[in-house]
């Protein structure tokens, strides 16, 4: 999920997984696979790269220690 910024100022958070294409025209357009359309203050750019950057995260969370004092490489 991505937070998002609509044309009026309130935040959105997105799944982007039902994001199906973004387009600028010339705010930016979110269209989704369940068919609704999502105006944001965000270019595509900034969209995509949030998006990449959750996909990231997401594969690759932070290593967490399992146990205190034990040293992980």
């Amino acid at each position: 999920m991505i937070e998002l910024t609509r044309l009026q100022g309130q935040k959105i958070t997105i799944n982007v997984d039902t994001i199906e294409f973004v387009e600028e025209t010339p705010d930016t357009m979110i269209c989704t696979t369940t068919g609704k359309k999502i105006m944001v203050k965000e270019s595509p750019r900034q969209v995509i790269q949030k998006a990449v950057d959750y996909k990231r995260r997401c594969q690759f969370p932070p290593r967490r220690k399992l146990w205190p004092g034990r040293k992980y490489e």
